[in-house]
């Protein structure tokens, strides 16, 4: 922007948190995190407005030591998901053109009904409620489509993680090519952030690459029922494999639904659930199992593979959505994702194709830069 006396103005860029809930919402968070991390770290100017909320504007507080970031407090509660809902809907433009901001970036699909005077980034992860919409509640298939629609109707450009994603948005809302834009998601991992290898092996009485992991949600695309009965065929049938499976990520009611599975099915030693663990010992189950198994069938990105892979373990895993694209076809793929035979077959001989992964595809910085160059172009 140009001023009346010729002086060019960097216009300020609005960046929507207010749908982020600390450690609730999963991937999108570390997606969110890893970006304005990026961002720090450049050397190019900005002027980006962090849109947040009571409950969460204490946990971005350090962006502001940047002067290219600044905090723009809302009276909204994220925790109280109606409530932000309806202010996103009818009061969001009218608060941003009060505060003198005309462009917004929102890193999810949730967005005002109309653009009021303001240009929309949104990104879109996946379509997983249209696929799935008997594992939602029905307020919540009608809100996400209704966004869905939004967002490729009034936004200006469309973020996407993968190109499955990006296709898959292509064939059911019809809309041009180069409206959308594929960025992957940029992963960080802190290699001496891990437990040592002796205290690993002390709490969960387990030996190096003895043992196999996951991080899963007992959710039914996740697949998580397919291991455990891997397990109990490994056991029973006396395979020469590993009959220990290490599972993260489960927890509350979830965490009670599985035990009571595992129980049934004899399997108490065998599958150990470690509830939520910190980067340090997810690092260190990551590095000494003998592979890291993901049996998700429906993954609009899907970060675990990738991590596994970052820290050398083998990765077997399914050919469906976007995983294969995201494993760059280096992973061991089973082509029937709920065919316990072909998963111990696979886990028999998995191959090893670690060092043709090319981890520059998730590089920090050079994703971060792509997100620079998209957000100048479409709004600056």
């Amino acid at each position: 922007m140009v001023n009346k006396f010729g002086k060019y103005i960097m216009e300020k860029i609005a960046i929507d948190l207010l749908w982020l809930r600390p450690k609730q919402v999963g991937g999108t968070e570390f997606y969110i995190r890893n970006l304005l991390d990026g961002f720090l770290k450049l050397e190019e100017p900005f002027q980006f407005v962090l849109l947040v909320s009571q409950d969460n504007k204490d946990t971005f507080s350090n962006y502001t030591q940047d002067k290219r970031f600044s905090l723009l407090e809302t009276n909204v509660l994220s925790a109280n998901i109606g409530k932000r809902i309806l202010w996103q809907f009818f009061c969001q433009n009218h608060f941003l053109r009060r505060h003198g901001i005309r462009r917004c970036f929102i890193p999810v699909y949730c967005r005002p009904l109309f653009n009021g005077g303001i240009t929309y980034v949104n990104t879109i992860h996946d379509l997983q409620a249209a696929h799935y919409p008997q594992y939602h509640p029905f307020y919540e298939v009608a809100y996400s489509k209704l966004c869905w629609w939004l967002d490729t109707h009034w936004s200006k450009q469309i973020v996407t993680t993968t190109d499955w994603v990006k296709n898959d948005i292509i064939d059911r809302y019809h809309i041009r090519d180069d409206k959308i834009t594929t960025i992957h998601i940029p992963i960080t991992v802190n290699y001496t952030e891990e437990i040592t290898r002796e205290d690993l092996l002390k709490k969960y009485n387990i030996e190096e690459n003895e043992y196999y992991y996951t991080v899963a949600q007992l959710i039914p695309h996740k697949n998580l029922g397919t291991l455990i009965e891997v397990m109990r065929r490994i056991k029973e049938q006396g395979i020469d494999l590993p009959c220990k499976l290490l599972v993260s990520g489960v927890n509350g009611k979830s965490k009670h639904e599985l035990e009571q599975q595992i129980k049934d099915k004899g399997l108490e030693q065998q599958v150990i659930l470690t509830g939520f663990v910190q980067d340090a010992e997810r690092n260190a189950l990551y590095k000494y199992c003998r592979a890291f198994l993901f049996p998700s069938v429906f993954e609009g990105f899907g970060m675990p593979p990738i991590e596994a892979m970052l820290f050398g373990s083998i990765v077997i895993t399914t050919n469906r959505t976007s995983i294969p694209e995201v494993t760059q076809g280096k992973a061991n793929y089973v082509t029937d994702p709920y065919d316990p035979d072909e998963w111990v077959r696979v886990m028999i001989s998995p191959e090893d194709h670690i060092k043709e992964f090319d981890f520059t595809a998730y590089d920090q910085m050079k994703l971060t830069k792509k997100y620079y160059e998209l957000l100048k172009a479409v709004l600056w």
